[in-house]
């Protein structure tokens, strides 16, 4: 009788203090992850400058490598060039309108002479100092002065339309090779690797000097100020959780301890899956579980891939 009293107490001394190394403290457990982001080149070639080292911290938006982009640079010379030389194509209509404009003052000139001229014999006629026909033969003179000065303005307002028609046709190559000029100056732009998010450097892939491709990964950067407990709830625990809920993330701090932070929970799986080999529920393992994902604040010491425990 003694000793059946004996063996049971053991066995409820070791109940207990299995319950104070954790077992039934937690609700759900799971596996710690970040929001990782895969950088890339978005420019194929040399990579000739590149900063990033594996633990470093990186703010957003920093120019943290350069791959050669000499090629582009080359082909936007080019095209400015091109761009430029259609000016020296277009012609120039201002000597030849000057030229023009020239002679229609001079016809002008002619015809106030001639208009004085038909004044001068006009009251002659009338004084009979003079005949009909030398007033038919001046007025003549200034009909025909009258259509020079029109043949002339005419002449010049066609060429100034035939040259403007014939440089609207050169310049109008201009518009496409300015497109291109820009498109050069966004490809010169993406030779920088510019760093997306501000986070630490978890892995990297490149070293100076190698040849890379656009999309290749050159590193891999994660914000590890907060980290997501992915953990999984059975279906009868769904009706204790809803987005947005506060709850408690127990994290290992040694032998018999936890460290505890708060957590939200921000996305809860609409479908059910098999339970991760891994992963151990509040009743052992369960044939399906949901996933759910919280969000807690990293005080350093959460890794990506540790082991975690959340109480609802």
């Amino acid at each position: 009788m003694n000793r059946l009293f004996q063996l049971l107490t053991l066995g409820s001394i070791a109940v207990l203090a299995s319950c104070k190394n954790g077992n039934g403290k937690y609700d759900a457990s799971g596996t710690f992850e970040a929001n990782e982001v895969i950088v890339s080149s978005e420019l194929s070639g040399k990579i000739l400058i590149f900063t990033v080292e594996e633990g470093q911290t990186l703010t957003k938006d920093t120019i943290v490598g350069t791959v050669d982009a000499a090629s582009i640079s080359l082909q936007k010379e080019q095209v400015e060039a091109s761009v430029a030389a259609l000016s020296e194509k277009t012609a120039d209509v201002s000597p030849a309108i000057k030229l023009l404009e020239n002679q229609l003052e001079v016809q002008k000139v002619q015809l106030d002479n001639l208009l004085h001229e038909y004044l001068r014999i006009d009251r002659l006629v009338k004084m009979d100092a003079a005949t009909s026909k030398q007033l038919d033969d001046i007025k003549a003179q200034v009909d025909v002065a009258k259509k020079n000065i029109n043949v002339t303005a005419q002449q010049i307002n066609v060429q100034k339309n035939n040259v403007a028609t014939q440089n609207r046709s050169i310049l109008s190559e201009g518009k496409p090779l300015q497109k291109r000029v820009a498109q050069l100056d966004d490809q010169l732009k993406k030779a920088s690797i510019i760093n997306p998010i501000a986070g630490t450097v978890i892995t990297k892939y490149a070293e100076p000097g190698e040849i890379t491709t656009a999309g290749k990964a050159l590193y891999k950067i994660a914000d590890l100020s907060t980290m997501t407990l992915r953990a999984y709830v059975t279906g009868s625990q769904l009706t204790q959780i809803k987005l947005g809920q506060a709850v408690k993330v127990l994290v290992d701090d040694g032998p018999d301890k936890y460290r505890e932070i708060p957590g939200i929970i921000t996305w809860i799986s609409d479908k059910a899956e098999f339970t991760p080999k891994t992963i151990q529920t509040k009743y052992e393992r369960a044939n399906l579980v949901y996933a759910t994902k919280i969000k807690g604040k990293n005080d350093g010491y959460i890794k990506i891939g540790m082991y975690g425990e959340v109480k609802f």
